[in-house]
This record gives structure tokens, sequence and C-alpha cells, in this order.
């Protein structure tokens, strides 16, 4: 069974998002929720700090407690479109995406690193651990309904080092490739982008995604991380991305196009 000050913020939750409670109302005082709910006084703040955790509630000075209204949740589709064969996480595919969403997209000027492969690193473009990779970082941002920029992830791609021996010394430079990494890699080098694949998980929020994205110190608030790596036309790895977005403002969609049976 729930322990009571669950039940009472469970509740208190049910009416915010059936529209009960709205955003920027003030919810009943401490003293009426004890009255309401027949509970006590220190029951009735767990409860309600189990939803300033949520996000759904916020306190203000001499005030009280009001309803906080959600983030804006932002749709990126990881499957691929047909003309770019990018999806909306990344290229100019994203930028697409969030013009169709009546958003501006936006991004920091990259930071350009140069560290040695990881585990995760090494398996993914199949070089040997510890060897030197290029990796562009950068902090994406996408605006609200009052067209303010509201930070939506940050982006970093690593491609081996030999690419640059080879002449792609455009990676090296801490300025947008405005064609667009693959399409200069292709220009470059011949390397053309095939196929990639994808693999999801969850995790706390790092204190600087913590800072970036304005979350709640609580850590009620995690962090999707989606790793990508693109192969090229020869099924070599020629590049590793890495992208984190946080759950509350984020959903993903992914379409798949089935095969028919026209034997019937």
């Amino acid at each position: 069974m729930p322990a009571r000050y669950e039940e009472i913020a469970n509740d208190l939750q049910r009416q915010i998002e059936e529209g009960l409670l709205l955003p920027g109302q003030q919810i009943k005082t401490e003293k009426a929720l004890m009255e309401e709910y027949d509970a006590a006084r220190n029951t009735v703040r767990e409860a309600i700090s189990r939803l300033r955790v949520l996000r759904l509630l916020e306190s203000r000075q001499g005030r009280g407690n009001f309803v906080v209204k959600p983030p804006e949740k932002f749709r990126i589709t990881l499957t691929p479109e047909e003309d770019t064969g990018f999806s909306g996480g990344e290229g100019q595919a994203w930028v697409a995406e969030a013009d169709k969403q009546h958003r501006r997209a936006s991004t920091s000027t990259p930071d350009v690193l140069v560290k040695p492969a990881d585990a995760l690193m090494s398996k993914a473009l199949d070089v040997p651990e510890g060897e030197q990779l290029i990796g562009r970082h950068q902090r994406r941002y996408i605006t609200n309904e009052a067209g303010n920029p509201v930070p939506w992830s940050m982006q970093t791609s690593y491609y081996p080092f030999s690419f640059v021996q080879r002449g792609a010394v455009e990676l090296m430079n801490a300025v947008d490739i405005e064609k667009g990494t693959m399409a200069y890699l292709k220009e470059a080098l011949g390397i053309q982008q095939a196929r990639y694949k994808d693999f999801l998980s969850v995790r706390p929020p790092e204190d600087e995604e913590r800072s970036f994205f304005d979350l709640p110190a609580e850590g009620s608030v995690w962090i999707f991380v989606h790793r990508r790596t693109a192969y090229d036309t020869t099924d070599r790895p020629c590049r590793y991305t890495l992208t984190v977005y946080p759950t509350d403002r984020n959903e993903f969609i992914i379409e798949a196009r089935l095969p028919i049976d026209d034997s019937q």
C-alpha cells in the first residue's frame, strides 16, 4: 500500500493532469489540505515536496504553492527521412523538424576536441581503445511557444583522427560546416553514410547537464542517452554520435514500413 503522503500527492497530481488545477493556480494551504485529507502537517508537506520534485508545483516565498506549467514537449523522429537519410536528431533534419512544429532551432558554435577512444567509442568506430578521435560538441536550442530558446539537447560526434590525416581538415575548425559534416566527408574523402545503428538508454543527469538544462537538484528529471553509429557504403563505421536529451521535454518517434504480402 502507498504511504499516506503518496496518496495525497497522487490525488493532487491527478487534479493537475485532468485540468482541475491549472498552471499558475495556487493550491490550498497546508491547513486546508490537512483538513481535506485528514492528515498530519508533515504528511501534507511530504506530499507537496514530492510534487515539487516532479516539477508540478513551485513554492513562492510568503505566498504558498502554485501549479507549474509543464515543459513543452518536442517530438523527435529517429527514423531517417527518405530524401536526406538523416533523422530529426541530426544534420539539417532536426532544424526542419523544428520548423514543422513551428519552432526555431539553433546551435552553439562547435567545440572541437581531440580525445582517446574509450571502450564504447572503440567498439562503435572499430578502432583500438586509446586511439585519438576528433570530437565536435554542440549545445542545441529550440524555441518555446513564447519564442524563447530552450536548451534542448547536447550532441557530440566523434570521427577517426585518420580522417583529418587523409585531408578532412575542416573537422578541426571550431565553426559550423554549413553543408553538414557527412556531406563534407563525402566531398573530401568519398565517405557516404549508408546506414546507422542506434542505442537508447536513460540515466541520472551529470552536473554539466543539470546546469545546462536547468534540471532540479533532486534528480527527478533523468536524461535520454542516444548513441548512434553511422556506417559508410563499405559497411565501415564512420561516425559515432552521442546525444543527450532531458526526459521532461522530449518524445521520440520511430516509424516503420512493414512488408506487404501480395500473394493473397
